[in-house]
């Protein structure tokens, strides 16, 4: 069995709905102004960014969660982007695809607001 590492990612509607369509397997590519993706380390960061950020921005914010392999994970660096709670995986866009193949499960949304 696979060890996995659970991570969050705080998203808007737009997003949200790329994801559906890849049948909730898949982060959609990053768009060229950003060259990374970012999930986070914990729920509640998650819910902070979801909360305070994509809801003024566009009406909603959603926190998924989702599983990805441990050992492949490693391979990214862990930014403090703020206080001790605030910890981002950082993956390069280029390698998105590559990090995609290595989520275990579907993503799920855990919590939304309006």
């Amino acid at each position: 069995m696979t060890e996995t590492m659970t991570l969050w990612r705080p998203t808007g509607p737009t997003e949200l709905d790329l994801v559906r369509a890849s049948g909730w397997r898949r982060w959609p590519p990053r768009l060229p102004d950003q060259p990374i993706f970012y999930p986070v380390l914990n729920e509640d960061y998650a819910v902070r960014i979801a909360r305070d950020w994509n809801v003024p921005a566009s009406g909603a914010g959603f926190v998924t969660r989702f599983e990805v392999d441990a050992a492949f994970a490693a391979r990214y660096p862990v930014r403090q982007a703020g206080g001790d709670t605030i910890l981002e995986l950082w993956v390069p866009a280029e390698e998105l695809e590559e990090f995609n193949d290595h989520i275990v499960g579907l993503i799920e949304v855990v919590r939304e607001f309006r």
